[in-house]
């Protein structure tokens, strides 16, 4: 964070100071919620969860070097008390990014946000220092906590925003005002919670409304292939910039194809040149998320070579999304167990059918959460496209959800081969170890609370561990 003192810090969240003897004191280091992230200089936010209370860890923090903590109540140790952490945590990113004079992207979507921050994240920090979303921390405190780990070096700040509900990215762009707005797609995930597309369409939108107007340097960067998005353009007073494989999109990709070994190849065209890439990436749905990432990057004076150059270099830096593990055996190990929704899951699947090309698939899969009345209908439907994808065996894994995946293989094959339904991951485990064989390629998906990272991490140790004959 950039170096404020508690006397300043506690003027900007209303808060009052406790036990500190010298309010000139300045904090230095980042902000953190974790006790065990804490370094000298740190300001620990101390929240009340179901299981733990931050303000246990008040006298553990300070000794570890924490300068005071941001709490609720009084600790006995340094301490600036708010009525609400969260609120006010939010009150100092405002102030921090005020402050910075940082170039502001923000991104939202159904799908793929993650690893398009990642693109983006990889692509600015050739240009200048780059913060970035880690992970998928894109609440309301997280969102916050990163914009507060950017320091004075910090150029540009990438921030990824979830929303389950209207009003969510609303608040988050007013706790970050983002000049670049980026919208991916608007899908069907969390449609249950949101009632349907339009509605996630019209929380998704609240960015671009949020953003600066054109002549003051406001850019909306729309997917031109998703219609829901394109028509945001029509709700922003932005500069309007549109990608995708569109001839109308801004930036596009031409002559799109997938390597043997499953990974992108296209033209990238921006309004200022073109050039060729191939990516490091898996899967054909990279494509929209490096479009994505140029337009952004191009947007900020980069020429077309230079991103090429960054996306083709450009790697997976969160974990347990498309993360590919080769095993000794030849055995491929695809882990994409972070999480899912229809609309992944057919782009996983898709990238599964082209990295097996001659070999053996697996596809591992569990729930998809938060469908609502859309649930049975979109796992029937994940279920056949592995069938028509010709993936060889679909293994669904857990309760009724996975045994619609099932079922909807079953149908859509032809002699009910094709698909089997296990009670949990360790049965899925067991069934792997028994039947694989060296070369084939194996998926792992599913909503993040089915845990089926676990899956993928034993089939990886295993390997290594050389348990697996050839057969």
């Amino acid at each position: 964070m950039i170096a404020l003192s508690l006397a300043e810090i506690a003027a900007v969240v209303g808060g009052q100071t406790h036990d500190i003897p010298d309010p000139s004191v300045q904090v230095t280091g980042p902000v953190v919620r974790d006790s065990r992230e804490v370094v000298p200089g740190s300001l620990f936010a101390a929240f009340v969860g179901e299981r733990v209370d931050g303000h246990d860890y008040a006298r553990a923090v300070t000794e570890a070097g924490a300068v005071a903590v941001l709490a609720s109540r009084p600790v006995g140790v340094p301490a600036i008390v708010v009525e609400d952490v969260q609120t006010a945590l939010g009150a100092l990113a405002r102030h921090v990014v005020r402050r910075l004079g940082a170039t502001l992207v923000a991104l939202t979507g159904s799908a793929g946000k993650t690893s398009t921050k990642d693109l983006i994240a990889q692509v600015l920090r050739r240009k200048a220092p780059t913060v970035f979303t880690p992970g998928s921390l894109n609440n309301e405190i997280g969102l916050p906590l990163t914009a507060l780990s950017a320091t004075e070096e910090t150029r540009f700040l990438v921030l990824e925003m979830g929303a389950r509900g209207i009003g969510h990215i609303r608040y988050l762009t007013g706790l970050t005002p983002p000049r670049i707005g980026l919208v991916l797609n608007v899908g069907t995930a969390h449609i249950g919670e949101f009632g349907g597309r339009e509605q996630i369409a019209q929380a998704k939108g609240e960015l671009v409304e949020a953003l600066p107007p054109a002549e003051e340097g406001g850019v909306a960067i729309l997917n031109a292939d998703d219609p829901l998005v394109r028509a945001m353009a029509s709700r922003t007073k932005a500069k309007v910039v549109l990608f995708g494989e569109s001839a109308e999109a801004d930036v596009r990709a031409e002559n799109v194809r997938l390597t043997d070994s499953g990974q992108p190849s296209f033209r990238l065209h921006t309004p200022s040149g073109a050039s060729d890439l191939t990516m490091r990436l898996y899967g054909e749905h990279h494509v929209s998320n490096a479009l994505a990432a140029a337009a952004v990057a191009h947007e900020l004076g980069m020429s077309a070579e230079e991103i090429a150059t960054a996306l083709s270099e450009a790697g997976s830096l969160s974990r347990w999304r498309m993360e590919v593990t080769e095993r000794p055996d030849g055995v491929t190990i695809v882990n994409d167990a972070y999480n899912a929704n229809p609309e992944s899951m057919r782009a996983a699947l898709r990238a599964l059918a082209a990295m097996g090309k001659g070999r053996r698939t697996w596809a591992v899969l569990g729930k998809m959460a938060e469908l609502g009345d859309e649930a049975l209908a979109e796992h029937d439907a994940v279920g056949r496209l592995a069938v028509r994808l010709n993936v060889s065996k679909l293994v669904a894994v857990g309760g009724i959800e996975a045994s619609w995946l099932q079922l909807g293989a079953y149908n859509e094959g032809s002699w009910g081969e094709e698909s089997v339904h296990v009670s949990d991951a360790q049965a899925a485990i067991d069934l792997l170890r028994s039947e694989l064989r060296p070369g084939d390629v194996v998926l792992v998906k599913a909503s993040r609370s089915v845990g089926l990272e676990s899956v993928a991490q034993a089939l990886v140790e295993t390997g290594a561990e050389g348990e697996v004959a050839a057969r």
